[in-house]
């Protein structure tokens, strides 16, 4: 795992990125990958991360923090290398940034069919809350997905 390496996203990797959150299927009709790169570019481009083997993106994580709660999105892992510490090592780099700013609690939904995701983050010490996860979409995304 020592070749392992977590930075932020750079441009070069969106083709990589979207092709592993594909490979890791991530990708819906409603969320056009790339405008949610450029959504989350356009707010706070430092909690985007990426793990890299040299130059082969093999994960990525989404952060975010609105002062009062912070939210895990687009946590991909390359199947391939599933159960090597690269969730886990993303996962810290994420909570590191969280506390350093100030967050007091994180967030994350998990697609209820995805029981592998669920135990994954109960070993990192996340559980369920006790709460309704609801949505509204206020803008609709016309592009498909590429």
């Amino acid at each position: 795992m020592t070749d392992v390496i977590v930075r932020e996203f750079g441009e070069p990797d969106r083709a990589a990125v979207v092709e592993l959150w594909r490979g890791c299927g991530l990708l819906r009709p409603w969320n056009d990958p790339h405008l949610d790169i450029d959504r989350k570019l356009a707010v706070d481009d430092s909690m985007f991360l990426v793990a890299a083997i040299g130059n082969v993106v093999v994960g990525s994580l989404m952060a975010g923090y609105d002062g009062h709660r912070g939210w895990i999105n687009y946590l991909a892992v390359d199947p391939a290398r599933h159960r090597s510490g690269i969730g886990r090592l993303l996962m810290h780099h994420a909570e590191q940034r969280l506390a350093d700013a100030g967050c007091p609690k994180i967030n994350l939904q998990i697609r209820i069919d995805n029981s592998g995701a669920a135990a994954f983050y109960e070993r990192l010490g996340f559980a369920t809350d006790d709460a309704i996860s609801m949505g509204k979409r206020l803008v609709v995304d016309t592009a498909p997905v590429r």
